[in-house]
């Protein structure tokens, strides 16, 4: 009973460290991130696809779609968190940390309403998951794989919630109470070139 929590691929402004317009396209590295996620999870048996609106998610997840031959649901609950008019600043020019702000930045989202919009998210992956008769992959935005971990997923033994989310990691949990998880922020299907960078900006 897996649901698996997938990241988009890479974008230019997630190695530039800025926050990300709605319409942030995948960089060429982030597609063939993409490419080599698809791959993997086309060896898993996979038996749905929710994905994030936005492009650089719905771009991820129609690459799994064409590797699994599966459709790709598309949810705004699972929008990455606006942040209005800080979107395309420099994350390292703001002075702060506008990732772990409370209040809204003008034009956006406050942590409350983004953490209320991720529950519903994660409720509705849930009924999702229990319709199907195998694994429901999840494409979605780092902050929102870093609220889930904390919130609503069960982190224990080996594993931990981690700093930041690697772009098209994998984070697999049970779809049943107390939602353990299983494997965090793996990566192991990049390599060489398309590897994860540790340095981008992860969220926003």
């Amino acid at each position: 009973m897996s649901i698996i929590f997938v990241r988009h691929g890479e974008t230019l402004l997630n190695v530039a460290r800025t926050l990300q317009p709605a319409d942030t396209p995948l960089s060429p590295t982030g597609l063939a991130q993409a490419q080599a996620v698809a791959r993997r999870l086309a060896g898993m048996g996979i038996g749905g696809i929710v994905s994030s609106d936005l492009p650089r998610a719905r771009t991820t997840a129609q690459a799994i779609a064409d590797a699994t031959g599966l459709p790709v649901r598309e949810t705004p609950l699972l929008q990455e968190r606006n942040f209005g008019d800080l979107r395309g600043r420099s994350y390292d020019s703001l002075g702060y940390n506008p990732l772990d702000m409370e209040e809204a930045p003008p034009g956006g989202e406050s942590a409350a309403v983004f953490f209320d919009r991720v529950a519903q998210a994660f409720d509705d992956a849930v009924r999702h998951r229990h319709a199907l008769s195998a694994p429901l992959v999840v494409v979605t935005h780092g902050l929102v794989i870093h609220a889930l971990l904390q919130r609503h997923l069960h982190v224990a033994g080996p594993h931990a919630v981690p700093v930041r989310m690697g772009n098209t990691s994998l984070t697999v949990c049970d779809a049943l109470p107390p939602h353990g998880v299983s494997l965090v922020d793996c990566t192991g299907h990049l390599s060489g070139a398309v590897v994860d960078k540790a340095a981008s900006l992860s969220g926003g």
